[in-house]
């Protein structure tokens, strides 16, 4: 299963990378554009996520894997298809803030073999995070009807917090650019 997810995540990830670089090529001033980019998305969501206040959802699609898709499915090619669709993490809705920020991230890499593998990482890391997710939460019932809520606000704060990181360096970098 993890395979599953894993390489789609990191192939769509890499064609991702591959685009993204390309058009730091044509756009001058791209990876500047996405730094001060992610230090403002990352400073508005982070601060909200960390102190629970309430902000407009992350950018995200509202749906999940498409029920038809499913239905009548063999196991194997219903993991196969939740892993292309839930593994690269574009067509579906991510909780957490900290997702919209990883494209910006890939954008400010130094050149198009960089962004291919830095996507590519990006890509295998999410999509390995779900499947170990699920893993988890199959192999172990939740005893408590509110765990998964309770663990959903523990891991909004701690998005905060990696959120508030990464804007805090993308900043920092960003300033040494305009100097």
């Amino acid at each position: 299963m993890l395979g599953a997810y894993l390489l789609p995540g990191a192939a769509v990830w890499a064609l991702a990378g591959l685009a993204i670089g390309v058009l730091a090529l044509v756009v001058p001033g791209l990876a500047t554009a996405a730094l001060v980019a992610a230090a403002g998305y990352g400073s508005a969501y982070g601060a909200a996520e960390v102190c629970g206040w309430p902000w407009p959802a992350a950018p995200g699609r509202r749906w999940q894997v498409p029920p038809g898709l499913l239905i009548g499915a063999s196991g194997s090619r219903r993991v196969l298809t939740w892993g292309c669709i839930l593994g690269p993490g574009f067509l579906t809705r991510n909780p957490y803030a900290s997702f919209a920020i990883l494209p910006l991230l890939v954008a400010t890499a130094s050149s198009i073999q960089a962004a291919v593998v830095v996507a590519a990482v990006v890509g295998a890391a999410h999509a390995g995070g779900r499947a170990a997710g699920l893993l988890r939460d199959v192999r172990r019932p939740q005893a408590e009807p509110f765990a998964l809520v309770l663990r959903s606000l523990r891991w909004r704060a701690l998005d905060g917090l990696a959120l508030l990181t990464v804007a805090a360096a993308a900043a920092v970098v960003a300033g040494f650019r305009f100097r």
